[in-house]
């Protein structure tokens, strides 16, 4: 039989014999009822005559058993139907569950179709700047910048190509914030600050775990070129030098400043 309170997840077929078990304890309960029926008393009615002595018109060890009995089996029912509220709660609440997780692993899998893949990450915006008045965010990941996406994309070099050839130009800059597409009309453009957009752009790697653990390590590209370079360290994890060599030896900066 069903243990809602125990460890073992409660199923359907737990419930049906809870009210197999419910509707077996009612119809003993009725029987009862109509036994004493057949004998002219209910539950409440008195077993002695008016001078106090057993009433010789029934059976009193049979009506006084049935009373007993129809007792004890209200109170086996009453426990019986809690058991079965708890474990009608238990299922509702697991297909609740289940329904929720399916949504969501539906809808997951929707925009995950639907959404094309990200080639870099907004990594600092600058207060001020073309990039922040223009609406770009931190941790944006940028799927289309101009005329770069996924299918053209080599190296930030790219972007900051694009950046220096449409200064005083609106660019169409498509991102993916919060798991939604949204898009963002970028003006690089001369400020007080430096570069042309005054924000840092972090390239994604097809395996994330690396690209997470070189967060800390910033590469500041000023005007784009290898000779103004300047590498500001913050902190970096021994393991990542020699990938960092090898990203220098490509030219494949995992970051820039645009």
């Amino acid at each position: 039989m069903a243990d809602p309170g125990g460890s073992r997840p409660v199923t359907v077929s737990d419930v049906q014999q809870l009210v197999k078990r419910k509707d077996e304890i009612e119809a003993q309960i009725k029987a009862y009822y109509e036994l004493l029926g057949q004998k002219g008393v209910g539950m409440t009615e008195p077993l002695v005559d008016a001078e106090d002595f057993p009433r010789g018109d029934i059976d009193i060890y049979e009506v006084r058993t049935a009373r007993h009995n129809i007792i004890c089996l209200q109170n086996d029912h009453k426990a019986l139907m809690k058991q079965v509220e708890e474990a009608l709660h238990q299922l509702h609440a697991r297909e609740k569950e289940k329904r929720a997780r399916d949504e969501a692993e539906a809808l997951a899998e929707a925009r995950s179709q639907s959404q094309p893949q990200a080639f870099a990450r907004v990594n600092a915006v600058t207060p001020g700047s073309p990039a922040s008045i223009s609406g770009l965010q931190v941790d944006d990941e940028i799927v289309e910048f101009g005329s770069v996406n996924i299918n053209n994309f080599q190296n930030l070099q790219n972007i900051a190509t694009v950046v220096q050839h449409s200064e005083g130009r609106p660019l169409s800059v498509t991102v993916i914030r919060g798991g939604r597409k949204v898009h963002v009309g970028l003006t690089p453009k001369r400020w007080a600050g430096k570069g042309l957009l005054g924000s840092y752009l972090l390239r994604l790697f097809e395996n994330r775990d690396f690209n997470v653990s070189f967060y800390p390590l910033l590469f500041q590209l000023q005007y784009h070129s290898l000779a103004e370079m300047t590498i500001v360290w913050k902190t970096i994890k021994l393991k990542f030098v020699p990938a960092f060599w090898t990203l220098i030896w490509f030219g494949n900066f995992p970051t820039c400043f645009c």
